[in-house]
């Protein structure tokens, strides 16, 4: 591999894991990942990627900073209050890793939009804070073929997993189970938000990392997947619990009498479309 001295520099510490090297360093500068949401989880999972030296990054976020939003969203600092999200990320994370090419989706994420967007990428991971958005990137990712890592926090809690249903093959039938395997169909009700109960901040820099990790993970494909497991933290408890769980053979996306064929199948409209955590 051709790396310049300052990218010798830059990528030390992953060139001398004998996981990553410099093959995998490679992997990572030509590697495209979509973050959706700059929000609590986009903030250090967009911070590390970009670090990382994952080539290409692109932010699909269609808000603005607010002063409500620096107790966890640490992407942003205060001189930024007003400016779009993904203007404020692009800045920032310019000035961490110049050499990653950002792209700011300045934008909501829509049953419009979605495969469009989606499709330029090899992996999405989702920092979205309502249903209706987490569905719409589960079955987009599904349609595309892309893998998916989401997370979600609330509290004192935090989740996160790995979907990729659409590697499965007819010999592992339970395995890489969707979204929609563990949680069922879109709720028809809009659920609490963070706005609504409160989150600790330090918690969305605990699960935004762990995406990160599995973020990485997924683009080298290293260690375990952590497709078929659902992983929780109670940060109250300070414990971790990873439960194992089984593809739906009668899910509406993914199953073998699938309905959902498209996005436009499935009506997304129910609450805010986008919202970062």
């Amino acid at each position: 591999m051709d790396f310049s001295d300052a990218q010798i520099d830059r990528y030390a510490r992953h060139l001398v894991l004998p996981e990553i090297g410099e093959e995998g360093q490679q992997r990572l500068l030509e590697s495209r990942v979509l973050v959706v949401g700059a929000g609590g989880l986009g903030s250090p999972l967009l911070l590390y990627l970009v670090a990382a030296g994952v080539g290409h990054v692109g932010i699909v976020d269609d808000d603005i900073v607010d002063l409500s939003n620096l107790q966890r969203q640490v992407l942003h600092d205060t001189s930024n209050i007003g400016l779009s999200k993904v203007e404020s990320a692009q800045r920032r994370l310019s000035e961490i890793n110049p050499e990653v090419e950002i792209t700011a989706h300045k934008q909501r994420l829509s049953a419009e939009n979605a495969m469009a967007l989606i499709g330029k990428y090899d992996l999405v991971a989702d920092g979205s804070d309502n249903f209706p958005t987490r569905y719409l990137i589960n079955d987009a990712c599904y349609l595309a073929g892309r893998t998916l890592v989401s997370a979600a926090i609330m509290r004192f809690d935090g989740q996160i997993s790995t979907f990729k249903a659409h590697s499965r093959s007819a010999e592992d039938s339970e395995r890489h189970p969707c979204y929609r395997c563990l949680f069922g169909d879109q709720p028809g009700e809009m659920k609490d938000s963070c706005a609504d109960v409160g989150v600790l901040g330090a918690l969305a820099g605990i699960m935004g990392s762990m995406q990160a990790i599995e973020v990485t993970k997924e683009l080298l494909e290293l260690g375990k997947s952590l497709s078929g497991s659902l992983v929780l933290y109670d940060a109250l408890g300070a414990d971790f619990r990873k439960i194992s769980v089984k593809a739906d053979p009668d899910c509406a996306l993914c199953g073998p009498r699938a309905t959902i064929h498209r996005l436009e199948d499935v009506d997304y409209t129910a609450g805010d479309p986008v919202c970062a955590v």
